[in-house]
C-alpha cells in the first residue's frame, strides 16, 4: 500500500479522569474548553461527548501543527486530564496493491472480465493453506521465493528429469525444452523451455504489497511445487504419485509430506475418452484427505470430455475466458466444465498461431527469460486454461483459509453456485459461469462468522511492576479466516506516569505489533484508549496477548480490562 494522505488535525479528543467533574458533565468540559482557548490564545470549542466518554473539541479550521502542539500540551498539564490525543483520519484499507505490475492484472479486477479479487481481501487472503502446483517445478522467483515451501521432483526418468536422476526433493525446474522437431513424437515442434509452473504458481500466490511486480490472489497461501513435467511431458504414473503425495498420502520410497496441500492445481492434461483409473484413484485418495483438486479444461477448443484429468471425477474442471468475457477462442468446452475464470487470449483467434498481438490481454506473471536452463527471473502474460486453472486455485484457497472445516465439494459447489453469467459468449457450455470471488467468500463466511462487533475481553487484574513486562491473554474462538484490518484494541490501564510503558499485541503466532511507545515526557497517569490496528495478516482463532512493558523505577499499576472488537 502506498503511504497516506497527510491531513491536518482539526480536532482533539479528550479523556478525564473519572473523578474529574468534565468525565461526566458537558458544562463542565464546556467550560474546561473555553479556559484552555483562553490560556493558548486559539479558538477551541467543546463539540460533543463520545461513546467512549471523552470529549472532542474543535480547534478551527486555520490551526496549524504548532497550534495543535501548544493545546495538547496545555491538556495534558492539567492534572484533571487522563489522556489527550488528535482525531486522526483513517482511510479504507481495501486499496489497490503496490505491486507495480498491478494494472496489467484485469483478471483481477476488472468488472466485464475479471474475477473480482480484490474486494475479498479483507476477509481472507490465504493464510494457512498450502497449495501443490503439480507441473514443470520451479523456477527461482524473487515474487514467489518467501511463499515458497518444500516440493518434491517426481519425474522418475532421468532423461526426462534433466537433473541427472530420477526422483528427489529438489523441485527446480530445470526446462522442458526441445532441441528438434519430432523429439517428442509425431508431430512435435522445437521449443524453449516454458517455466510453466513458476507463471501458475504467481497467480496463485506472488507475494503482494511489496512494491514489485504482481499480486497473487491467495497472497498469504503457501505454494509447494511439485515436478512432474519435463521433456516431452510427464507421465501418468508419477503424475499420479504427485497427486497422492502433495495431498499427504503415502508413496513407496519417497518421504512424507511435512506440508500437505489443501488445494492442488493441475495445469496439465492429455487426450483421453476416459479418466485412467491411475488418476482416479489419486484423485479421489487426494479428496478423501480433504484437499481440493483443481484442473485445466484443456486448449483444443473441444469438448472436454475428450481430455484427462478434465474429465475425472472430483476436480473442478476449468475453462477459460478472455478479457472480454467470453470463451477463450481456444479452451475445451462442454458439460463435464464446473466453472469458468479468466485464461487470457494473447492474440485473436484468427491472428497466427504462436504470434502475441495482444500481450495486454494474456494473463500476467512471474516467469524465467531463460530460453533452455534458468537464466534471470522476468514476468510475461501467457493464455491458457492453464492460467484459469490457477484462479480457481487461488480462490480455493482463499475458502479454506476463510473456513478450515470446508470439504472439497463444499468449496466446489460454493464457487459454482456464486460465478456470474459470462457477460460475453459461451458455446459448447462453460459451466456456471466466471468465478465471483468476493461473493464466493461472502457466501461461505456469511452464515457462520459472528456479527461485526462482537468483543472478546478479558477484566482480570495484572499487576505492572518497575521494570517488568507483563501480559493478559484472551482465546478468541468462533470466527473464520483472518482477523479484521481495522481491529479494535481497547486498553484500560491503571498506571502513574504512562510515559513508562510500552504496550504491545501479540498475535496468537507471536507476531508483535507497537500500539504504544514509552516516553520520557508524558506524566498523565493511565491508558484508557482504543487502538486500531491492521491484522488481517492473522488467523482470527487463538491466544493474543495485550504485552506492558514497565522501562523505568518510581511508577506502577496494572491492567484493569482490555479487549478485542471484531
Amino acid at each position: 500500500m502506498g503511504a497516506l494522505p497527510s491531513a491536518p488535525v482539526e480536532k482533539v479528543i479528550v479523556t478525564y479522569k473519572s473523578q474529574a467533574a468534565e468525565a461526566g458533565s458537558n458544562t463542565a468540559a464546556k467550560s474546561d474548553t473555553a479556559e484552555k482557548a483562553a490560556k493558548t490564545g486559539e479558538q477551541l470549542s467543546f463539540e460533543r461527548r463520545l461513546a467512549g466518554g471523552g470529549a472532542l473539541v474543535d480547534l478551527g479550521d486555520s490551526a496549524t501543527k504548532q497550534d495543535l502542539t501548544e493545546v495538547m500540551d496545555a491538556f495534558r498539564a492539567d492534572p484533571s486530564v487522563a489522556s489527550v490525543e488528535p482525531d486522526i483520519r483513517a482511510y479504507a484499507m481495501a486499496v489497490t496493491p503496490n505491486d507495480t505490475d498491478y494494472a496489467k492484472q484485469w483478471d483481477l479486477f476488472e468488472a466485464t472480465g475479471g474475477m473480482n479479487v480484490p474486494a475479498a481481501w479483507d476477509k481472507t487472503t490465504g493464510s494457512g493453506v498450502t497449495v501443490a502446483v503439480i507441473d514443470t517445478g520451479y523456477a527461482a522467483h524473487s515474487d514467489l521465493a518467501t511463499n515458497v515451501v518444500a516440493g518434491y521432483d517426481f519425474i522418475s526418468a532421468s532423461a526426462d528429469a534433466r537433473d541427472g536422476n530420477g526422483r528427489d526433493a529438489d523441485a527446480k525446474d530445470e526446462g522442458d525444452w526441445n532441441a528438434t522437431d519430432g523429439e517428442c513424437g509425431t508431430g512435435s515442434r522445437a521449443s524453449n523451455s516454458s517455466w510453466h509452473g513458476t507463471h501458475v504458481a504467481g497467480t496463485i500466490g506472488a507475494v503482494t504489497n511489496n512494491t514489485k511486480g504482481i499480486a497473487g490472489i491467495a497472497y498469504n497461501a503457501k505454494i509447494q511445487p511439485v515436478r512432474v513435467l519435463g521433456k516431452c511431458g510427464g507421465s501418468s504414473a508419477d503424475i499420479a504419485d504427485a497427486i497422492t503425495w502433495a495431498s499427504g498420502g503415502t508413496v513407496p520410497g519417497v518421504p512424507a509430506n511435512a506440508n500437505p496441500a489443501k488445494v492442488i492445481n493441475l495445469s496439465l492434461g492429455g487426450a483421453s475418452s476416459t479418466c485412467p483409473s491411475v488418476y482416479q484413484t489419486a484423485i479421489n485418495g487426494a479428496v478423501s484427505r480433504g484437499t481440493t483438486v483443481v484442473v485445466a479444461a484443456g486448449n483444443s477448443n473441444a469438448n472436454a470430455s475428450g481430455f484427462t484429468p478434465a474429465n475425472c471425477s472430483n476436480v473442478i474442471n476449468v475453462a477459460s475466458t478472455s478479457r472480454e468475457g467470453n470463451r477463450s477462442y481456444y479452451s475445451n468446452y462442454g458439460t463435464i466444465i464446473d466453472v469458468s475464470a479468466p485464461g487470457g487470449e494473447t492474440r485473436r483467434s484468427t491472428d497466427t498461431p504462436g504470434t502475441v498481438t495482444t500481450p495486454e490481454n494474456g494473463i500476467y506473471s512471474t516467469l524465467n527469460s531463460g530460453t533452455t536452463t534458468q537464466s534471470a527471473e522476468n514476468y510475461k502474460p501467457y493464455q491458457g486454461t492453464s492460467m484459469a486453472a490457477p484462479h480457481i486455485a487461488g480462490l480455493a484457497a482463499l475458502l479454506k483459509s476463510a473456513k478450515s472445516t470446508l470439504t472439497p465439494a463444499e468449496i466446489e459447489s460454493a464457487i459454482k453456485s456464486n460465478a456470474r453469467a459470462l457477460p460475453g459468449t459461451c458455446s459448447g457450455g462453460c459451466g456456471t459461469g466466471i468465478a465471483d470471488t468476493a461473493k464466493t467468500v461472502d457466501a461461505v463466511t456469511g452464515t457462520t462468522t459472528p456479527p461485526t462487533g462482537t468483543v472478546f475481553s478479558n477484566a482480570t487484574n495484572v499487576t505492572i511492576s518497575d521494570n517488568t513486562t507483563v501480559s493478559s491473554s484472551i482465546a478468541v474462538t468462533g470466527r473464520t479466516g483472518n482477523a479484521p484490518a481495522a481491529l479494535k484494541v481497547g486498553v484500560d490501564i491503571k498506571h502513574t506516569w504512562r510515559g513508562d510503558l510500552v504496550i504491545d499485541l501479540v498475535a496468537p503466532d507471536g507476531t508483535v505489533r507497537n500500539l504504544k511507545a514509552s516516553s520520557s515526557s508524558d506524566s498523565a497517569d493511565n491508558v484508557l484508549t482504543t487502538y486500531t490496528v491492521d491484522a488481517s495478516s492473522e488467523l482470527a482463532n487463538g491466544t493474543w496477548k495485550l504485552q506492558v512493558r514497565d522501562v523505568a523505577s518510581g511508577d506502577t499499576g496494572y491492567i484493569d480490562s482490555w479487549s478485542l472488537t471484531f
